[in-house]
């Protein structure tokens, strides 16, 4: 089940991120600015933001099990929609409806954490996690090299055939050990918008996944920019990717993970800039840090909720909850990106703008004392 775990989020970050190596071609065919491609990204994660509180919900209530049944097939469904988008209006709307189905594998991959792993809830978050890097990485790295052989439409329908098989072998070979219900009420979540650790939580996946996810989008057209090969961004996934078993290991074994964020903000801040000044042999250190210390701190905040004594009863809405509003960030920062690029003809304030939104909400949220 946790392998199944990790081909779920292989699956959401391919589907996600593989247009980000096609920003080049998706603009000059649809006449394009760099904002209007923007809100390519942005139209999945207004969809996540609005529908991953009653998708976890929903998992509280009918188990995982169920909730992939129906979220999968979806999530297949609205990815082939997506490659045969014949204009920006229906990509739009091809990546909203796509972001819908996908908003139910964050709220759920906790709760098969939470049943499945013995002892260890920090190493299993993070092995899960790594498969999202995996899909990243796949995305920005072969996606490139397929656009040489394919049309980007072909590229998009190649890789929905990848969904398609996890939703094949989901099916047969999904198990669960319980009844997935959490005796949670709709109205619980009124409380939980009362509980500071949950809003701590909340400010740690804006700032984690606003920062990670518009990096993940815009470096391949910075490098681009720096005359320098666009593959390079495959390091950004190769931090994301190790940072989930080694910062989910170090989180079991602390009591108090408030340490652990505080680096991995200064990391991020320091590495982040440095993808502007640093030179080529430091640069790609920096791209991997920029990756391992933002994903290190989203492993955190996805490992909190089912261990918490607490919140552990409402994983699922919890995680729902700060996932969704955390999208705040995703949604508005890679619009902002594109923006500044606009405006300053070049990607220094944009660069800036993200470090900043990742140092300071790491190293304040971490003055709280972070116990699972």
């Amino acid at each position: 089940m946790v392998s199944f775990s990790f081909a779920i989020a292989f699956m959401l970050h391919l589907l996600l991120f593989c247009t980000a190596p096609m920003v080049t071609v998706i603009m000059d065919e649809m006449e394009l600015s760099h904002a209007d491609f923007g809100f390519i990204f942005a139209a999945a994660m207004i969809s996540l933001v609005i529908f991953r509180i009653p998708w976890g919900l929903v998992g509280d209530r009918i188990g995982y099990l169920n909730s992939f049944r129906i979220a999968l097939p979806l999530a297949v469904g609205f990815a082939v929609l997506r490659a045969f988008s014949p204009g920006y209006a229906v990509l739009l709307v091809s990546q909203f409806l796509l972001g819908v189905s996908l908003a139910m594998v964050l709220p759920c991959l906790p709760l098969i954490v939470k049943e499945w792993a013995t002892g260890r809830p920090g190493l299993s978050t993070g092995i899960y996690v790594s498969g999202f890097a995996a899909g990243n990485a796949t995305a920005l790295a072969l996606t490139p090299q397929l656009l040489k052989v394919m049309e980007w439409r072909e590229v998009l329908l190649a890789y929905s055939g990848l969904a398609a098989l996890v939703c094949l072998l989901w099916f047969p070979l999904a198990r669960s050990r319980g009844s997935g219900d959490s005796g949670v009420p709709l109205l619980g979540l009124g409380r939980l918008l009362r509980d500071k650790y949950v809003w701590v939580l909340l400010l740690f996946m804006m700032a984690a996944m606003g920062s990670y996810d518009t990096l993940a989008t815009w470096l391949p057209r910075v490098l681009e920019m720096k005359d320098l090969d666009k593959a390079l961004a495959s390091l950004l996934p190769l931090g994301f990717f190790i940072a989930g078993p080694v910062v989910g290991t170090l989180s079991d074994r602390a009591g108090n993970n408030s340490t652990i964020v505080a680096v991995c903000g200064v990391l991020a801040a320091a590495s982040i800039v440095g993808i502007s000044y640093a030179p080529f042999p430091l640069l790609l250190v920096c791209i991997f840090l920029a990756g391992f210390a933002t994903i290190g701190v989203l492993t955190i905040s996805l490992t909190m909720p089912a261990r918490h004594e607490r919140l552990s009863p409402a994983a699922g809405s919890v995680v729902g909850l700060t996932s969704a509003l955390g999208n705040v960030g995703p949604l508005v920062m890679p619009v902002l990106f594109g923006f500044l690029i606009d405006v300053t003809d070049g990607f220094y304030a944009s660069i800036f703008s993200v470090a900043a939104l990742a140092g300071l909400a790491f190293i304040l949220g971490s003055r709280i004392r972070l116990r699972g």
